[in-house]
């Protein structure tokens, strides 16, 4: 298994880590301060979570029309640009008396950019990953790292943010995250080397489209794509509800979340053998939801956080089906196949925490959260089943490095997996 260590002797691998964390930390402390301004302003549990998990319900344009970037833009201009967008959306959603519709404008704005960068960050990892001075097989320990980093940018992030509303205003704090998104455009501009797209070719939304139905060609991919996204967007449903479920200690239970995380991804990218690793997927989309059905009950605070910590271990399933999806993906589209997982992921996430705003709104917001991770145990199950009634996988070619001089990816191999989840 490669260590850690040798993750940062790679070239590039720690600008780019850094700008991520920055990147988290900003989306940390930015949307608990949003969510708290607008359920201060409404009282409302619905709006309080789409203010947070808002920008996701527009990923589904973005994957519809700007995925295509992915691969076909420079990633140092194209990450900076982003990051550069969210400091201004940001300082924006922070100006005294800005009516509840704005701020919900710029969030779905803001959501429509961010659906490039999944694709654009992971797509450039795995090309560091890959690359001369590259350590073999690097992928997955990398991505691995990164997810270990967000949980830990999550939790001090939470953390401080919390100590912070208690303390300032959420506009306050909101100013607070844009300065956190200029630090990371500055890093990643300044210590990223230009590198040329992946894919030759303007990004357009046919090319989207043609790549998208690529990917989508393969029941392999796609019952992989499902489990990527529907078991994890239901649970994070129950997260959008900290909020309205304990006002004050919201950011304690996101603390909680981010180190159970923290300890998933430690544990299935760093110390689980390949072997065992695959085999765990479906167990830990369980154990991701399972824990919440105890909210149906309304435990008390303490019973709480050790529920969200112990659940949140399972977002560790991600990293096994992350490894599978490249497996199953020709080189050329990784970027593209990357972004795709993002923003479906991000998309469901939103409107999980859409539904569970609902649910909450007409019942309480423990009866949501423990209905949502119903939802996820019941969707795991059926993909578990469709999964075994799955042709035996045929082997894949190994990908191209890069296209050729056209501007449309080629055929991938229509290869079947009887293991998505």
């Amino acid at each position: 298994m490669t260590g850690y260590r040798s993750l940062f002797r790679t070239p590039e691998f720690t600008p780019l880590f850094l700008g991520s964390a920055a990147q988290t930390a900003a989306q940390t402390v930015g949307g608990l301060a949003l969510g708290t301004l607008v359920y201060r302003a409404t009282g409302s549990p619905l709006l309080s979570a789409v203010s947070m998990f808002g920008p996701s319900l527009a990923q589904v344009l973005g994957a519809s029309v700007l995925l295509s970037g992915a691969d076909r833009l420079p990633p140092r201009t194209a990450l900076s640009a982003i990051a550069l967008v969210f400091a201004a959306g940001t300082a924006v959603q922070a100006l005294p008396g800005l009516p509840v519709g704005a701020l919900f404008a710029v969030v779905l704005a803001l959501g429509l950019v961010a659906s490039l960068g999944g694709g654009v960050r992971w797509g450039l990892l795995n090309e560091i990953l890959a690359g001369e001075g590259a350590v073999k097989n690097a992928y997955l320990p990398g991505r691995s790292l990164f997810n270990m980093m967000s949980g830990l940018m999550q939790i001090a992030g939470f953390a401080t943010g919390g100590a912070l509303l208690g303390t300032f205003s959420p506009r306050v704090c909101l100013l607070l995250s844009a300065a956190l998104y200029l630090a990371a455009a500055l890093v990643l501009r300044l210590a990223l080397t230009a590198r040329p797209p992946r894919t030759s070719g303007r990004p357009s939304a046919s090319a989207t489209w043609h790549g998208n139905a690529l990917l989508w060609s393969s029941r392999a991919r796609r019952l992989t794509y499902l489990g990527l996204w529907l078991p994890n967007g239901l649970v994070v449903g129950c997260e959008s509800l900290y909020v309205s479920y304990a006002p004050h200690a919201a950011g304690t239970l996101f603390a909680c979340g981010a180190l159970g995380m923290f300890a998933g991804d430690v544990t299935v990218g760093r110390l689980l053998p390949g072997a065992v690793r695959r085999r765990l997927a479906t167990p830990l989309l369980l154990l991701l939801a399972a824990p919440y059905l105890a909210f149906a009950a309304h435990p008390p605070l303490p019973v709480a956080m050790a529920c969200v910590t112990v659940a949140s271990v399972g977002f560790g399933a991600s990293l096994v089906q992350q490894e599978r999806l490249m497996e199953l993906t020709p080189g050329e589209l990784a970027g593209q196949a990357l972004g795709l997982h993002s923003a479906g992921m991000l998309t469901l996430q939103g409107v999980s925490a859409a539904l569970a705003g609902t649910v909450a709104q007409v019942t309480s917001p423990a009866a949501g959260m423990a209905a949502m991770a119903a939802g996820s145990v019941l969707v795991t199950l059926v993909l578990v089943t469709a999964a075994r009634r799955s042709p035996e996988p045929k082997p894949e070619p190994e990908p191209k490095p890069r296209l050729a001089a056209s501007s449309e990816p080629s055929e991938p191999s229509a290869s079947e997996a009887a293991e998505a989840c």
